[in-house]
């Protein structure tokens, strides 16, 4: 249950100029890829000696669900994968655009190759992911119309490839670099505890200030990662992306504009994002309240529109100006990821017992449509009497539309004496009980509340479904 995310264990964009500085990406990736290369990790301790990875539905099966053994002799020359079905029946009640109910889907595929188990090159490891992706219907789009994420598989019907890359791990282990086609909500700006939530997802203010939504669920993008971890309780991760996955307008649907995960983009002005993160009894043989703390920014080197200042210096709003956005020359955002662990129970491991988690981030106003967003929750996990693996737990977002768009949005109402919405804010409320029916097999009803949809207050909406997910 995780957000792009659904991928680990089971457990609209912003606007750039042409100007191109990405030429030195292309080199670094290509280079490196055919040099070193490196590795995915669809989970954290990864598949056992059976190429398993738990919990999974395969434990439940016969023989594993592998009779002829052979997940498990491909799993000893290096080849694992991982089957994993997402399907999501929703509901808008209430408000919103409209009323009615949609089902949604999502099969992924992920395979990891370890190259020292047949080739004997140490630290190698290739990993590749790839979608089905279908629905009746997008929830949040077409029915509630809000920005922020309500079920975080939401995406146009199609088969795509997501991420596909090479990993080299340097050092004994405590440095990594990775090259090829990545996704940045896998290793960026995330916080483990929220995945058991539909809303967990790529941030709103990363998604609407970034062109094309960023290199995040259902895009990525060629790009080069480089992770140290100079101790047991620090990690530090730098790396560079083309910074739009799916090329600039013509206007429309960066997902129909990058419609199979195969556009390879390397020309755009680059993204470029850092993050340190700190953890405090992560381990399995510790006893103290856990907690993780991670700093971290992106930096877009491209141009970016003002959401209020025409190019000819009049506004946007003015009729009788050029509509022609003045350009800014770059983007930036900060953001921290903060969890802590309320209570542990005896023996449990870190995300046991009762947590909480919050992300916060903030981006000038001038050129984007959001510029703060905070979102948190609380976790209770293992509480359940004689439901040791169900969990529970609650979620908000609240996105804060830009002081510069909402002085457009003000403009437009005086300037043509039509009445309209002024953008304020949009929050979520996300209420979940995560049930285990075996390992690797969950059922998640939710309710979500969700406020001013896109910014306006008269169409308030009431979600409500459930989520059933299936790792093998």
């Amino acid at each position: 249950m995780a957000r792009r995310r659904e991928t680990a264990t089971i457990e609209e964009h912003g606007r750039t100029g042409r100007h191109s500085a990405a030429g030195a990406l292309l080199v670094c990736v290509v280079g490196l890829a055919g040099a070193v290369g490196l590795a995915s990790a669809a989970a954290a301790d990864g598949p056992n000696d059976k190429g398993i990875t738990e919990p999974s539905i395969a434990t439940s099966l016969p023989n594993d669900g592998d009779p002829t053994g052979t997940r498990a002799w491909l799993a000893s020359k290096g080849l694992t994968f991982n089957l994993i079905y997402t399907n999501d029946v929703l509901s808008n009640v209430k408000g919103g655009l409209r009323t009615g109910t949609i089902d949604q889907g999502k099969l992924e595929l992920q395979v990891t190759y370890d190259f020292e188990k047949l080739t004997g090159w140490k630290g190698l490891t290739f990993y590749t992911d790839a979608y089905q992706i279908h629905n009746t219907g997008h929830l949040r789009r077409d029915y509630v119309g809000g920005v922020n994420t309500i079920a975080a598989i939401e995406a146009r019907s199609t088969t795509r490839l997501a991420e596909l890359w090479l990993q080299q791990e340097i050092w004994d282990g405590k440095a990594s670099l990775r090259a090829g086609q990545l996704a940045a909500d896998v290793e960026f700006f995330y916080s483990s505890l929220s995945f058991m939530f539909l809303q967990s997802d790529w941030t709103t203010i990363t998604a609407l200030n970034q062109p094309s939504g960023g290199p995040a669920y259902p895009l990525a993008t060629p790009g080069l990662r480089v992770k140290v971890d100079p101790h047991e309780n620090l990690s530090v991760l730098v790396a560079v992306f083309n910074g739009d996955p799916a090329g600039p307008p013509p206007p429309g649907d960066e997902q129909v504009r990058n419609r199979y995960g195969l556009n390879f983009r390397v020309q755009d002005p680059p993204l470029i994002m850092g993050e340190a993160q700190l953890r405090w009894n992560h381990g399995k043989d510790d006893t103290g309240l856990a907690s993780g703390l991670k700093l971290g920014f992106w930096s877009h080197l491209g141009r970016f529109d003002d959401q209020r200042l025409a190019a000819d210096g009049t506004l946007l709003a003015d009729p009788n100006g050029s509509g022609v956005a003045l350009k800014r020359r770059g983007n930036w955002g900060a953001y921290a990821v903060v969890e802590q662990q309320l209570w542990r129970p005896k023996g449990g491991e870190w995300d046991s017992g009762v947590s909480v988690f919050s992300r916060i981030s903030a981006s000038p106003s001038d050129r984007n449509p959001v510029d703060f967003y905070v979102d948190g929750g609380i976790v209770f996990a293992g509480l359940v009497p004689g439901r040791p693996d169900d969990k529970f737990g609650a979620s908000a977002i609240y996105t804060r539309f830009s002081d510069a768009l909402r002085a457009y949005d003000r403009d437009v109402i005086a300037l043509t004496g039509v009445p309209g919405v002024v953008r304020d804010f949009e929050a979520n409320l996300e209420l979940n009980y995560t049930a285990q029916i075996v390992p690797g097999w969950v059922v998640q009803p939710i309710v979500t509340k969700v406020w001013h949809p896109s910014g306006d207050a008269s169409r308030n909406a009431l979600v409500t479904g459930v989520r059933s997910m299936w790792q093998f």
